[in-house]
């Protein structure tokens, strides 16, 4: 099951999204004063069925808009995830925590985050405040959205606590990320996680196997498989939830492949007018004009 959040003729809605007719089905969210989004898969989780509202749509009339608005914290991220990517971060001098080759390799998840109004939907614009940095980067990244909350969760039972999967462009200021020697303010700028198009639901993939490639201008520049994280979710489930509480529709971005702007010598960053797609196979793509 694709379960979008979209906006038709101002309004937002959910719905489930047949990929191959290009259609959405309506759905009817429960009374909630939180996160629509997260109100469902409340529901889901307590065994109620989705209720359909009758409506129907284009997939081609809609605009996709980041699956959950409010989620209860930040985005909670990974860094460092496949070695390659790694190597090539300190590499660039751009790693503030570089401790030489020896250290390329995380002994335990680095854990940081995005701020929530980072946001934006599958196709909408990432803007840039070009007055503050000209060394803006991407990261696809697999997606983790939260069902069944928990603390101390095992990597046995962190499956368990998993409702679907989405796709993530964890886009990054370099020059701030190196400024101010961490990571917060230079991937929080406004617009600066692209997320969606949709969540697709755990029984639909096998997010140990997939394929994950971005593109700029058409040239490919990531090219990898989940196959190659250095820590699996399971066990980055468990290391967040040892520390802090995971709620329904927490989103956890797992880490960015090699092939980064700054991977490149000289660093390829991004400009006015590029446009970035990012595509996991059997979940859906992004893809974003820089503006």
């Amino acid at each position: 099951m694709r379960l979008a959040r979209f906006e038709y003729n101002s309004v937002f809605s959910l719905g489930i999204v047949d990929p191959a007719a290009g259609t959405v089905a309506g759905v009817a969210a429960p009374s909630s004063a939180g996160d629509p989004m997260i109100a469902v898969i409340a529901a889901q989780l307590e065994g109620r069925e989705f209720d359909l509202d009758g409506k129907q749509y284009r997939l081609a009339d809609i605009r996709l808009a980041p699956p959950i608005a409010q989620p209860s914290k930040n985005i909670l991220c990974v860094g460092k995830n496949y070695i390659e990517h790694a190597a090539e971060f300190v590499r660039s001098g751009f790693d503030a925590s570089a401790k030489g080759v020896a250290g390329i390799v995380p002994e335990a998840p680095i854990i940081f985050s995005k701020a929530p109004c980072t946001m934006i939907g599958a196709h909408d614009d990432i803007r840039p405040p070009w007055a503050i940095t000209n060394k803006v980067d991407y990261e696809g990244e697999l997606g983790v959205v939260i069902g069944a909350g928990g603390r101390a969760i095992s990597r046995d039972d962190a499956y368990r606590h998993v409702w679907g999967y989405t796709v993530i462009n964890d886009m990054t200021a370099r020059d701030l990320q190196a400024a101010h020697k961490q990571w917060l303010l230079g991937k929080s700028i406004d617009t600066f996680c692209p997320i969606g198009p949709w969540i697709v639901s755990t029984d639909e993939v096998d997010p140990g196997d997939l394929s994950i490639r971005c593109w700029v201008n058409g040239e490919l520049r990531q090219d990898a498989n989940t196959r190659d994280l250095i820590f699996d979710i399971p066990a980055i489930i468990e290391a967040i939830s040892a520390s802090m509480s995971l709620s329904t529709g927490d989103i956890i971005a797992s880490g960015t492949p090699a092939g980064v702007g700054i991977g490149f010598d000289p660093p390829k960053f991004l400009h006015k007018g590029d446009r970035v797609r990012v595509a996991i196979d059997g979940i859906g793509e992004l893809e974003n004009a820089i503006v």
